[in-house]
């Protein structure tokens, strides 16, 4: 099986996107880590967060074939926030030392909570045009773990990391999951005690969304047919919280789609970014535009086969 760390892709990646490190707080200590590809004279563009287990690298593919399209892609990794407020006014500095004043989001797991709470708390002066939300939830009660979110910061890196283990795929998988299984184990060995207790502790404690205050915002819902660590009633709390939100199924793909099952990630991504085209929140350059199209028919074609389909 073809290591993910070691394949052409990952490695022409690693050899031609910057990983650029930016503090925006007071404290120095909380350092953002972030890929931007593609045209800077883009300033709308899409900006992907991970899981708890993952880092910025993880999107690597969705940097590289979004780029490659036109499209500007921010990929980032949190500073450890220990608060969900804290988080927010962290990223909206970010985004005003970027100079962008919206966004659209990806955000995958925590990062789809984080997405809808920044875009709820910033809903009086937007900063966030749509949302891409991959085995996301609302509400962090679905882990049954309000109880211990206080307590995590003091647990050891290697308990933290049995938790968060504990949530990824078991049993047989395909090749191309396994690799992303693999990859992700590999991300999250790369994380600190303080990092990951962080991250755990604004993944459970007790919040949830309010879809009123984003009802505004264009959503596309990214999830799976097959295992992931989302239960089947969060995945259908969240159609029932975003009624028009455009859905895309994969009938398989677990917990990291966006690994394993990039081509038909990457174009659910750019149908939900093509009704943008054209208007000043496009994350595309405009002589880009009939290039892309063509390549998300031929695309198209390609995945049908394995893509459960599209719904709005």
């Amino acid at each position: 099986m073809e290591e993910i760390r070691v394949s052409p892709d990952y490695n022409w990646f690693r050899s031609t996107v910057p990983l650029k490190r930016i503090i925006v707080d007071d404290d120095d200590s909380k350092v953002w880590s972030l890929y931007d590809a593609g045209p800077k004279s883009i300033r709308c563009p899409i900006i992907f967060l991970p899981p708890v287990s993952g880092t910025a690298e993880v999107f690597f593919q969705q940097v590289l074939a979004l780029s490659g399209w036109g499209y500007r892609v921010i990929s980032l990794q949190y500073p450890v926030y220990w608060d969900l407020l804290e988080f927010c006014d962290g990223f909206r500095k970010l985004l005003d030392h970027l100079q962008l004043d919206k966004v659209h989001l990806f955000g995958a797991s925590l990062g789809g909570f984080l997405a809808q709470k920044f875009a709820e708390v910033t809903h009086k002066s937007p900063r966030v045009h749509s949302l891409i939300l991959c085995n996301s939830f609302s509400d962090t009660s679905i882990f049954n773990q309000t109880w211990t979110a206080n307590s995590f910061w003091l647990m050891p890196a290697f308990m933290l990391k049995k938790i968060v283990l504990g949530n990824f795929t078991k049993g047989p998988v395909d090749p191309k999951m396994a690799d992303a299984i693999d990859f992700m184990v590999d991300r999250l060995e790369s994380l600190n005690q303080s990092e990951l207790a962080s991250r755990l502790t604004l993944n459970c404690q007790n919040s949830y969304v309010e879809p009123h205050k984003i009802k505004d915002v264009a959503v596309t819902i990214i999830d799976v047919f097959d295992q992931s660590a989302l239960s089947h009633e969060a995945k259908e709390e969240m159609y029932k919280l975003y009624p028009k939100a455009r859905r895309a199924h994969l009938k398989t793909g677990g917990n990291f789609p966006y690994l394993c099952r990039s081509a038909e990630v990457n174009l659910y991504i750019q149908i939900h970014l093509r009704q943008f085209h054209g208007t000043r929140y496009a994350a595309i350059s405009p002589e880009m535009v009939s290039a892309e199209e063509l390549e998300v028919q031929k695309t198209n074609l390609k995945v049908d086969v394995n893509a459960a389909g599209l719904k709005e």
